[in-house]
């Protein structure tokens, strides 16, 4: 049976580890910088505007808020890293949340998958090489996304899919995918992916 997507709602946005659900239900997290899109992609997979919402000021909102999927799989957004201005206390805030959602999750066996986004104009930079190392070392199933991939040419695009082939950490990765929320290229290809990790 299909997923229903039009049976998509945000359940719970978790502050702290001890809000995080706890019905088993399999979890498909998206990682990557506070600019890299995660907020637009999601809408983007479950056809919506503005269900995943974006902030004026990327790197201000430390949560984790979960959608439910049609009561069959959780997409996990978690907070974004690497933003400059963010202050000392946000990032300390950041890092117990985050830590605190692989680390100290009474549900961490439901994890299937990390959706690791990487802006298709400049590459992996050291804090998503430092997630993808996290994940390798972690064995965590993860798969490389490309985002912004609308703003790039064929060449362009070439060139993006080479530097992730050639960072030794991309290899313990399921894939790469060029992906863009404004045309939903690459769409089809993720929810692939998803769905045979989270077996749905």
């Amino acid at each position: 049976m299909k997923l229903n997507l039009n049976n998509a709602t945000l359940k719970i946005t978790a502050g702290r580890p001890d809000q995080f659900p706890k019905d088993g239900l399999p979890q498909v997290a998206f990682s990557g910088r506070s600019n890299v899109g995660k907020s637009s992609l999601i809408n983007s997979l479950l056809r919506r505007k503005s269900l995943a919402r974006t902030s004026a000021s990327p790197g201000k909102t430390v949560t984790v808020n979960f959608y439910d999927i049609d009561r069959r799989l959780y997409l996990v957004d978690l907070p974004g890293y690497g933003f400059a201005k963010r202050s000392a206390a946000d990032i300390r805030r950041w890092s117990a949340l985050t830590d605190g959602y692989f680390t100290n999750n009474g549900n961490a066996d439901r994890l299937k998958l990390v959706v690791q986004l990487i802006d298709s104009r400049i590459g992996p930079t050291r804090d998503d090489l430092d997630m993808l190392a996290y994940m390798k070392e972690s064995g965590i199933p993860h798969v490389v996304v490309l985002t912004k991939s609308d703003k790039l040419n064929a060449t362009k695009k070439a060139e993006a899919r080479g530097k992730v082939a050639g960072e030794e950490l991309c290899g313990a990765a399921a894939g790469t995918i060029l992906y863009s929320a404004e045309t939903h290229a690459g769409r089809d290809e993720l929810w692939g992916v998803i769905s045979s990790f989270c077996e749905v």
